[in-house]
């Protein structure tokens, strides 16, 4: 879940990260692509000017580009002015459930929720990685696995005509509204940002769903039928 504005604030002065400064996110070679687009968007949302996500370190290495190695380095702390985060880009439990209960009438057309776990979890056939928290997806939501739109071999986001491709087949429609979701609102990140090398849909109508199916299978209520699962 995302931090208090306060917090972040508080984090980012630790690392002694200023507000002018550019801030490069990666993930290790091994993963490739995971958690920094949570890091990116987060930052983004609260509104670090200059971000750019690193598509990725493995390519970094494999083509030798500069790297180095060693004991951590401390830094200064500095100040980091509160942000204010900008709420738009967050869909909350409630709207989410709105969303949800809508998609549950005949004929129903409106926001878009695209998923990215895995399609065993998302069709309720495999567990969660949480005990005692149910599988299964909402109605109406679209399953994107998140690694769907990376190369499986470089593990970098596919190219932009590849990720519109993904988009299109799977039935997304970048006229509508989007929220990404996942287990915990981490490679739902991945998705919105290949949504964002693709420029498919309109920022403005793109949206994360922070709390993502953590919150949503402990929240929603048994009588609403907002788990489903494939038989």
């Amino acid at each position: 879940m995302l931090p208090s504005a306060k917090d972040f604030a508080a984090a980012m002065s630790e690392l002694g990260i200023r507000k002018e400064d550019t801030v490069v996110v990666y993930d290790s070679k091994e993963l490739g692509i995971f958690s920094a687009p949570r890091v990116g968007w987060t930052l983004k949302i609260f509104g670090h000017p200059k971000v750019h996500l690193l598509n990725n370190f493995k390519l970094w290495v494999d083509q030798e580009l500069p790297t180095e190695s060693g004991e951590l380095y401390s830094v200064e702390c500095c100040p980091y002015p509160i942000p204010k985060l900008d709420e738009s880009k967050v869909a909350e439990f409630e709207e989410v459930r709105e969303i949800a209960l809508d998609h549950n009438k005949e004929g129903a057309e409106g926001v878009q929720v695209i998923d990215a776990r895995s399609p065993g979890r998302f069709t309720g056939k495999d567990p969660e990685p949480r005990e005692g928290l149910s599988s299964g997806h909402m109605p109406g939501s679209i399953n994107i696995p998140f690694n769907a739109v990376l190369d499986p071999e470089t593990k970098a986001f596919y190219p932009a005509e590849k990720l519109k491709q993904i988009f299109k087949e799977k039935g997304v429609n970048p006229e509508k509204p989007i929220v990404s979701s996942c287990g915990t609102g981490v490679t739902a990140c991945v998705i919105e940002t290949a949504m964002e090398e693709a420029g498919w849909g309109s920022p403005e109508k793109r949206r994360v769903y922070d709390g993502s199916w953590t919150e949503w299978a402990q929240r929603v209520k048994p009588s609403d039928s907002l788990i489903r699962k494939d038989e």
